[in-house]
């Protein structure tokens, strides 16, 4: 990934120790912290991960059926009304 964007922010003292810490016990830097962090909780991913996380879910080669049996597998049929 090729960083070309700078970005400043500003952390509490507690939140810039804990994350420090967290980065410290993970062997990786406060800045690749943060930008797992923002991958994980925003879904933030390139063109390219993307395409790798469908490739490895394609070489899973799971049985599925066809969308009308899919459908009927995972929508619950509506209720009767109660009288």
């Amino acid at each position: 990934m090729e960083l070309s964007k700078k970005t400043t922010i500003l952390l509490s003292q507690e939140q810039h120790e804990q994350l420090t810490r967290l980065a410290k016990e993970r062997g990786t830097s406060l800045g690749d912290l943060i930008r797992e962090a923002c991958v994980s909780e925003y879904g933030l991913a390139s063109t390219r991960e993307r395409a790798a996380a469908v490739a490895e879910l394609v070489a899973l080669s799971l049985p599925v059926g066809d969308v009308a049996a899919m459908k009927r597998e995972s929508i619950a049929p509506p209720k009767e009304p109660r009288r």
